[in-house]
């Protein structure tokens, strides 16, 4: 973790001993201490905060990537539909004008040989 240009006191460094200042009356040592935990409870308590600010930027960004993706399923179903029945009309267009040509071939036939006849 970043805790600015200063590294914070371990529990070792506030109760070693041979790290104390000889100048300061236990009563007020133990203040600075009291007053380092809660300056260490408050840069917790603020990280706790803007980790909870994170997790929901995250979790709405989630619920909208997942309607994007939602819409976009759609899309490919409502395309992969057409392009089946584009499919279908295109593989039946043959087929019908090859009744037509020979629907249109039989009338000829027919008009021909009943004129020769």
């Amino acid at each position: 973790m970043c805790y600015g240009g200063q590294r914070l006191p371990s529990k070792d460094d506030l109760t070693d001993p041979t790290r104390r200042t000889r100048t300061l009356p236990p009563a007020n040592e133990n203040a600075v201490v009291v007053e380092n935990l809660r300056d260490r409870l408050a840069e917790t308590e603020a990280r706790l905060e803007r980790a909870r600010a994170r997790e929901a930027e995250l979790s709405r960004q989630l619920e909208e990537m997942k309607r994007y993706v939602c819409v976009m399923e759609i899309l490919e179903c409502y395309l992969k539909r057409r392009y089946r029945e584009q499919q279908v009309r295109t593989l039946a267009v043959p087929l019908s004008l090859e009744g037509v040509v020979f629907c249109k071939t039989q009338e000829i036939w027919g008009f021909l040989t009943y004129a020769v006849l």
